[in-house]
């Protein structure tokens, strides 16, 4: 029964996860303009719902970049930790 319940937690996090990974692929990597308010907020709710404080911490690197170099690496660093997040 415990192996069902982490097999269901498990699912559920990685969904969120996906979840979150498309929004930002879809609202920022693919929109080609500025990202507007309301589009943040969503975002930064969505990573904080996932409730993960690496993610968040991550998120934070990406959001307080510099410059457009340092926002590249940080994406580059969010997407891989997003994808290392997910449990097969």
């Amino acid at each position: 029964m415990a192996a069902v319940k982490d097999t269901a937690k498990a699912q559920k996090a990685n969904g969120q996860v996906l979840a979150f990974a498309n929004l930002f692929i879809e609202k920022v990597l693919q929109s080609g303009k500025e990202v507007d308010f309301e589009t943040r907020l969503d975002l930064e709710n969505s990573v904080r719902d996932l409730n993960d404080k690496e993610i968040l911490a991550q998120w934070q690197k990406f959001t307080q970049a510099k410059d457009q170099a340092g926002a590249q690496n940080e994406v580059k660093n969010l997407l891989k930790l997003l994808v290392q997040k997910i449990k097969i």
